[in-house]
């Protein structure tokens, strides 16, 4: 059996903090499972990941502790269903408006009775012969709430059997709301609807989370009670390294 530690400490109630990657290289993807974050987060949806990169990436995050969790590129069976079998623990769900997007999302990473994953599978083989037993209690469905749509229905969303946590897009929710996405964190109009889905987490007993735009950012938003916490990614980590290089070597 394998322990999500990601789950274990949503479920207990303290914060979990990952790292993204986009830019569809295992070896970025290795050096983030073993640094001691909790989970490392592919991106399928806006990342450069192929079905190839993809599974390598999988393979690389098995060489440390840190939890395998993907976004998904869209809300649909067959894509979910490929990456669980390739090892994914945790699927993130982008644009789920609705408790019906939730409840289809829910279903479909979980074995029969619960859901309505189909059997059978490819890597997550090398889990042991005992992983269906298991893996219905550690995987994690992790739904993005992020329309003005979808913090009108939060608590409706969040309370959908088999949904763990959310993970807020401040960004596409600037959008919905007619707000540049640059400009939301000082705009009290999306301050008020993301403080909406925290307590709207709170309401259905399930873990918020946020895609933040740094690691300190990530850090305060755990004080404030948010626990699903992308704090950094391959690509963010790369450019930040690089404008101070430049900063250093005085041209920038």
């Amino acid at each position: 059996m394998k322990s999500s530690i990601t789950k274990q400490k949503l479920t207990s109630g303290q914060p979990a903090f990952g790292f993204a990657v986009g830019l569809g290289s295992p070896i970025a993807t290795e050096i983030f499972a073993d640094c001691g974050v909790d989970f490392v987060f592919i991106d399928r949806q806006h990342g450069s990941f192929g079905e190839d990169s993809t599974i390598a990436s999988f393979m690389a995050i098995s060489t440390g502790p840190a939890t395998p969790i993907a976004r998904v590129a869209t809300n649909d069976y067959t894509q979910v269903g490929r990456l669980l079998d390739e090892g994914c623990m945790g699927v993130v769900f982008p644009m789920i408006d609705s408790a019906a997007d939730a409840k289809r999302a829910a279903d479909s990473v979980r074995l029969p009775p619960v859901g309505t994953r189909s059997w059978g599978w490819g890597r997550a083989a090398r889990y042991g012969d005992d992983y269906p037993d298991w893996i219905n209690d550690q995987v994690l469905c992790i739904v993005q709430i992020e329309s003005i749509t979808a913090v009108e229905n939060a608590e409706a969303i969040m309370a959908t059997k088999g949904v763990d946590a959310c993970w807020l897009g401040p960004g596409d929710m600037a959008l919905s709301m007619g707000i540049d996405p640059r400009k939301a964190a000082d705009d009290e109009r999306h301050i008020r609807a993301t403080e909406r889905v925290l307590q709207a987490c709170k309401n259905t007993g399930k873990a918020a989370g946020f895609a933040c735009n740094s690691t300190q950012e990530a850090r305060d938003r755990a004080d404030r009670g948010w626990q699903f916490l992308t704090a950094g990614s391959d690509i963010g980590f790369i450019l930040q390294g690089m404008n101070q290089a430049l900063k250093t070597l005085r041209l920038r």
